[in-house]
């Protein structure tokens, strides 16, 4: 038999628009003379509708596509998430995989691990399922699982929903999985390693599609595979894009692809899809930026290009009394090697306006960071402005690490609809900058090999206030991705008061990561839903 795996790109919510889209998949595959299609987890509604499940308009809405789903569904049999209501004690939903076929729904399969760490919050909505599925077709037996059923782990589920399967009375033939799995840098290797294993301990073939496209912060890359029984792989789909994949059950014990591979360029994809789909699923077409000449900066403005094209773009450099002038001759540059828009807004005279307005309550105490901020807060403004009036999304420049020590101004550089690389560190942005150069000069080589400034006062660097980035990176991961404490963090050769400055400045700036802008997740664990913190708290391990 023929099977179709689709990746699609839902919008939460824009249910006709759902639905036309697994129409057309759903006429696709049988015009390529599929059998079976297979779409991914909670496709109609799009994942992850978060409280939107608590709204009874809503779940009628999902309700009317999925009866619409059926009643023109024929010739071919789907596979399809869905929201499933229940009765009784307990969650009022399942989350579910229909098999839908001659215009009824055939069989059902519930999720039965519902995450609950990082990102997913599942056992807020849903009711776990308590039998694993399994259904003939066209002379097989396929065991069906959602998601996380895959994911098994004895440290945090009770129940293996694969292991049902080979106690059950019926052995299936091959395992399909319908998802919808986030991205992070890393996340590809993750799945091959993890579904190679699955595939050998019980010695079957995988079947996994994924969901695809930006939402909010989450990123999901598509990717849907298919594993062999040795656990090789055999087939991937596309990468950050709808496709459909088609795979014949003669073929799913043939190796094919070597391997996924996950590295920075992967990075820029998801970046860039994330932009382009936070900006047109809420409306916008084009973006403003500030370009400062720095690092941060440049590669924001090439992810806004490559996710926008070059004429929706608009840099603006905003040069003080202490802006070089190779920041703005590199800005300029940079502007010219995109094809975007670049405007230059000085802002001497307001910086004027801001001290003779505050020198009468100013007078005494030295300057400090005070005026530095008052600068990144008039470039905030302006940028907003230009924001408000030509209907742009200002995208925020400001990188994980920065973010993670406060080294950013609340209303200044933080201003903005979208903080395009707040999950990538500083270490990292630099790699998406060589990344960037591989084929040309875009980002001009004096922005990647000064050191880094804010040029907020004579002669400043960043590492006058930081540690070499290289460092505060590697401790910012093993605190904050690997939950490390300081004394373990100390014992692998980092210095103590090096240390315990960085973690003091994290747990300081949680009510400026609070006020930030939504940013797009590329790791492990990014600022934001997936990492709740309070603000007042007294540990500082």
């Amino acid at each position: 038999m023929k099977i179709a795996l689709v990746q699609t790109n839902p919008i939460i919510g824009a249910f006709e628009r759902n639905l036309r889209q697994v129409l057309d998949w759903i006429r696709k595959a049988k015009r390529d003379g599929c059998d079976l299609v297979v779409f991914p987890e909670l496709t109609l509604c799009g994942y992850p509708p978060q409280d939107l499940l608590e709204r009874p308009s809503f779940l009628d809405a999902h309700d009317r596509a999925l009866a619409d789903l059926v009643r023109g569904l024929d010739g071919i049999t789907c596979i399809i998430g869905v929201l499933e209501r229940r009765r009784g004690p307990g969650k009022p939903l399942y989350n579910s995989a229909f098999v839908l076929e001659k215009n009824t729904i055939a069989f059902r399969a519930r999720k039965r691990l519902l995450p609950t760490y990082d990102v997913f919050d599942e056992t807020r909505y849903f009711e776990p399922g308590i039998m694993s599925t399994v259904f003939p077709f066209k002379g097989l037996h396929c065991g069906l699982t959602i998601c996380e059923d895959i994911w098994w782990k004895s440290e945090a589920y009770q129940a293996n929903p694969l292991k049902d399967f080979a106690v059950g009375p019926i052995v299936p033939d091959c395992l399909i999985n319908i998802s919808a799995s986030p991205y992070h840098h890393g996340k590809l290797q993750e799945r091959q390693r993890v579904f190679g294993q699955l595939c050998r301990n019980n010695n079957l073939p995988l079947l996994y599609a994924n969901q695809v496209g930006g939402q909010d912060g989450l990123i999901f890359d598509g990717h849907s595979t298919v594993m062999t029984p040795a656990g090789t792989l055999c087939r991937v789909a596309a990468g950050f894009a709808e496709d459909m994949l088609i795979i014949d059950s003669e073929e799913w014990d043939k190796a094919g692809q070597a391997t996924m591979v996950d590295s920075v360029a992967e990075v820029e994809e998801a970046l860039v899809l994330g932009v382009r789909d936070y900006l047109h699923k809420t409306g916008f077409h084009k973006a403003v930026l500030g370009l400062s000449g720095g690092i941060d900066s440049a590669v924001t403005a090439v992810l806004g290009c490559r996710a926008l094209e070059p004429e929706n773009v608009l840099c603006v450099a905003m040069p003080s009394p202490y802006t070089s002038q190779q920041s703005i001759d590199e800005a300029r540059l940079l502007a010219q090697n995109l094809g975007c828009g670049f405007e230059i807004i000085g802002i001497s005279a307001v910086m004027e306006a801001y001290h003779l307005a505050l020198a009468p309550l100013f007078t005494g105490p030295a300057e400090d960071t005070t005026e530095q901020n008052i600068q990144a807060r008039i470039r905030g403004n302006l940028l907003m402005a230009l924001s408000n009036k030509f209907n742009r999304l200002l995208l925020s420049t400001g990188n994980k690490s920065e973010m993670a020590v406060g080294y950013c101004t609340l209303y200044g550089d933080m201003s903005g609809g979208l903080a395009v690389i707040a999950d990538v560190p500083k270490t990292m942005v630099y790699e998406l900058a060589r990344w960037m150069n591989r084929d040309r000069e875009v980002i001009p080589e004096g922005i990647i090999n000064r050191p880094p400034t804010a040029e907020l006062k004579p002669d400043q660097c960043d590492q006058d206030d930081l540690p070499p980035y290289e460092i505060l990176d590697a401790v910012l991961q093993a605190y904050l991705e690997e939950h490390k404490g300081i004394a373990e963090i100390v014992a692998g050769g980092v210095d103590e008061r090096l240390v315990r400055d960085i973690v003091r400045r994290i747990k300081l700036n949680e009510y400026k990561r609070k006020q930030a802008p939504l940013g797009i997740k590329v790791t492990t664990k990014a600022f934001g839903p997936g990492r709740r913190y309070p603000v007042v708290q007294g540990f500082v391990e």
